[in-house]
């Protein structure tokens, strides 16, 4: 066992708060509302520094040092705690102001935003689960009966490598991978190989309500800002969790 590993596996009495979850735990083994999270340290700074570690490994590796709960996978998290998860680790680090640089669209020139971290707010979902973390959706051309889960970070993840592995050029089957990964069972029938064979063979509008649908599933942190440029051209942003995230210090 790595020692990333062995961090987020042990309960260690180390130093922690108890981060509440957006999406209230509803889609885990075990259950919680909130999670053991630990303050980063000097030596996870050996991390924030690493020009080695793509971002998708970054994301991982912190989330299995800092969560202390014995046994839970971090994989099966959605992405809005994931996101909750992170900006606690960095509020606890650096504060809530979180400052970086946009592009002004009519001159081109980067000029500083700033975002208080502690104000951004939770979206609740639209949909209730079933005591399985699944939905129930009729598909609107075939009419067949699914039931839906949401994607987690090990599903990002495979989509993710799923794309590298394909050349440029070539379209990976992204789509009918996470349709894979979503749709539990049609029409009751929870077979693998039928569900594969039908996904093929699904109309596009059904897979586009199928995404369409499950958007309203997940609980949302509101991430999108309208700021506006020096020259007075207003410019919306949407700021992401990568390396970047971490370092006050970094330009953008």
């Amino acid at each position: 066992m790595d020692q990333s590993t062995q961090y987020g596996q042990m309960d260690f009495n180390l130093p922690h708060d108890m981060v509440s979850l957006p999406s209230k735990g509803l889609f885990y083994k075990p259950k919680k509302e909130s999670l053991k999270v630990g303050y980063l340290t000097a030596s996870d700074e050996n991390i924030l520094m690493s020009n080695i570690i793509s971002q998708e490994g970054f994301v991982q590796t912190l989330l299995k040092q800092k969560i202390y709960e014995p046994g839970f996978d971090i994989h099966q998290l959605l992405n809005c705690d994931v996101e909750a998860i992170l900006i606690y680790l960095r509020n606890t680090s650096f504060g809530d102001l979180y400052e970086f640089k946009v592009t002004d669209p009519k001159t081109n020139m980067k000029f500083d935003v700033s975002i208080k971290l502690d104000r951004i707010s939770v979206k609740d979902a639209e949909q209730t689960p079933d005591e399985n973390g699944h939905f129930d959706f009729t598909l609107p051309k075939t009419g067949k009966k699914v039931k839906l889960r949401l994607l987690n970070l090990g599903d990002t993840a495979f989509l993710e490598k799923l794309q590298e592995k394909y050349p440029q050029g070539m379209a990976a089957p992204i789509i009918t991978s996470r349709l894979e990964r979503t749709i539990v069972s049609i029409d009751g029938n929870m077979d693998r190989e039928f569900i594969s064979k039908f996904i093929t063979q699904m109309p596009i509008i059904d897979s586009k309500e199928v995404r369409r649908f499950l958007k309203t599933c997940e609980p949302q942190l509101d991430l999108k800002r309208k700021v506006k440029a020096p020259s007075g051209e207003e410019v919306s942003i949407d700021f992401t969790f990568g390396v970047e995230f971490f370092r006050p210090f970094f330009s953008i």
